[in-house]
């Protein structure tokens, strides 16, 4: 398989099991990487995992081809549309594996 795009998931974690669950689902094989326990500060708030700040985020990225980033897209627009008040945030970007 021919990997053209790198997509990179950042959401709350209480959507991270919807999120996976979709994606094994839809794109059997998917491989990924999660980084759990991510802190940051996006659009709406803050996710720093403290007292003041108790959310925490995840990093999702996968490489796939464009039948995947079509199916990510679709998926994440779904979890947008479950969850609205969630941070959910997609990009994509031209992916090389050498």
């Amino acid at each position: 398989m021919e990997f053209e795009y790198r997509a990179e998931i950042i959401s709350n974690q209480s959507v991270q099991d919807d999120i996976l669950e979709l994606l094994e689902q839809e794109i059997p094989g998917i491989q990924y990487t999660v980084l759990p326990d991510t802190h940051g500060r996006g659009a709406s708030s803050r996710k720093l995992g403290d007292t003041t700040w108790p959310e925490m985020n995840f990093v999702l990225f996968a490489y796939v081809n464009l039948e995947g980033a079509k199916k990510i897209k679709a998926i994440m627009n779904a979890v947008k549309e479950k969850f609205p008040r969630e941070g959910i945030s997609l990009f994509f970007s031209k992916g090389e594996v050498i």
